[in-house]
């Protein structure tokens, strides 16, 4: 029998190609190492676990490691840590209960995923000061806030992570401060989105210090305080959310090349630099359907398609894994927050566009029907060959439709062609003119002037 199809990493990417190239052939053997015990697992919904609303943990699990094994007849091994990659030999090393042994491989997908990014804060090791990532990360918080019933809690990061765990905080009952060494929150989804958000977060009493760095943590065993360059707030609980960055040590120590992200350089179909090895997931670069440049964006469908993809190919009908938009979104209490492509008009630049945007706002519906609200949409394009570039979305609904230009992206549509796009009208749904394509049409008339 070939040697088997070897996964490193049993979540979205890992597992996705795992179901994949067994269901495209049935006789391959698929073995799956995953040091931890959680496998196939809904990372985004762990602050939701948090604030409540997700009762039990397991219930973010989407493919029990027992129906991988049972029902898929996938070999997979928990508590099992690969430690080296041999690419001579083409085996891996893999440390396990104490054990160390050798696996044979025929073809190798990393799919190491990312960490989170720890600064060199001090007190990081104080007792109440978590990093989430992973679902005992989860469970850990959790049961910190039934437990403790901390009354004040400092996040550190105003991206996705802080802004989801600062609702899931005040819902448990707790005073949430914020704390962005930036300027604004949610970064890339731009200026205007980030300023809605913010003044929504202070309406719901969560204390918001921009341009705010932390110095450490501090207390006895227990975080009591968060410090700062002029002083100090109070803090029972605290959650670091900076960002993360690819878990690369084991595919760099075999030789394996890094892109310009510092992720996994990766073709169009998930090939590495090394003979019948993959990657994917959030330790391996995309390609941004904008830019055309290797990408770096850390997200589950991103992950998933890869993975699922490189499953096909393994099995024998080589498959694309596709790019990327870094098409995201994000509940911020009564608000939804999403973008996808370029939006900063800085970055844009940097990737040799001329960006021109406009924001508007536009009702979800019409105005006669109950339930209307105001969608803020901003729309970027390119002043020359009038390409659409990205948008950014900001309401108490229909930030949805940010994938209606996430497909004009891939599509490399102009404004005036998401302007004439067929969308759908009712008015319990939409305006005659959905708010993307009044945004379009504007957009339009502006670069007509411009």
């Amino acid at each position: 029998m070939d040697d088997p199809f070897v996964i490193v990493g049993g979540d979205a990417a890992g597992m996705s190609a795992a179901s994949k190239a067994k269901r495209e052939d049935p006789d391959l053997e698929v073995i799956v190492f995953e040091r931890g015990e959680w496998v196939s697992y809904a990372a985004c919904g762990m602050p939701y676990h948090v604030k409540g609303t997700v009762e039990e943990l397991e219930d973010l699990v989407a493919v029990t490691p027992e129906e991988f094994r049972e029902q898929r007849d996938v070999d997979l091994r928990t508590g099992h840590e690969v430690v080296a990659i041999d690419r001579e030999a083409k085996t891996v090393t893999v440390d396990a209960d104490g054990d160390r042994f050798e696996q044979p491989y025929g073809t190798l997908l990393i799919g190491t995923g990312a960490r989170a990014i720890e600064p060199p804060f001090d007190g990081v090791d104080l007792e109440g000061v978590f990093t989430l990532r992973s679902m005992d990360e989860a469970d850990a918080i959790e049961s910190y806030v039934t437990e403790r019933d901390p009354e004040t809690a400092a996040i550190v990061g105003g991206g996705y992570v802080g802004i989801e765990m600062a609702e899931a905080l005040v819902e448990r009952g707790v005073d949430v401060s914020i704390f962005e060494m930036l300027p604004r929150t949610l970064q890339p989804f731009g200026e205007e989105t980030a300023r809605t958000v913010e003044d929504h977060l202070r309406d719901q009493g969560v204390d918001l210090h921009l341009e705010t760095a932390v110095q450490g943590f501090s207390g006895d065993d227990r975080v009591e305080r968060v410090d700062l360059e002029d002083g100090s707030s109070p803090a029972e609980l605290v959650v670091v959310g900076v960002g993360v960055a690819p878990s690369v040590e084991l595919a760099e120590a075999a030789g394996i090349e890094l892109g310009p992200t510092g992720a996994i350089a990766t073709d169009e179909y998930g090939r590495t630099n090394a003979e019948n090895v993959f990657a994917a997931g959030d330790c391996a670069e995309a390609t941004n359907v904008v830019t055309g440049d290797p990408d770096h964006v850390p997200l589950a469908l991103t992950a998933n398609r890869a993975g699922r993809a490189i499953g096909t190919t393994v099995a024998g009908d080589p498959t694309p894994t596709g790019g990327t938009a870094g098409t995201a979104i994000v509940k911020a209490f009564d608000l939804g927050a999403a973008r996808t492509g370029l939006v900063d008009s800085e970055r844009a630049r940097e990737a040799g566009f001329a960006p021109l945007s406009v924001t508007i706002e536009a009702p979800t519906r019409p105005h006669y029907y109950p339930g209307a609200t105001d969608l803020a949409v901003t729309l970027v394009a390119d002043r020359e060959s009038e390409r659409v570039l990205g948008a950014s979305l900001v309401g108490e609904e229909g930030t949805k439709r940010i994938d209606t230009v996430a497909t004009a992206l891939h599509a490399e549509l102009t404004v005036p062609e998401l302007q004439n796009l067929d969308l759908a009208y009712a008015p319990p749904f939409s305006p005659v003119w959905d708010p993307i394509l009044t945004a379009a049409k504007v957009l339009n008339g502006k670069l007509a002037d411009d």
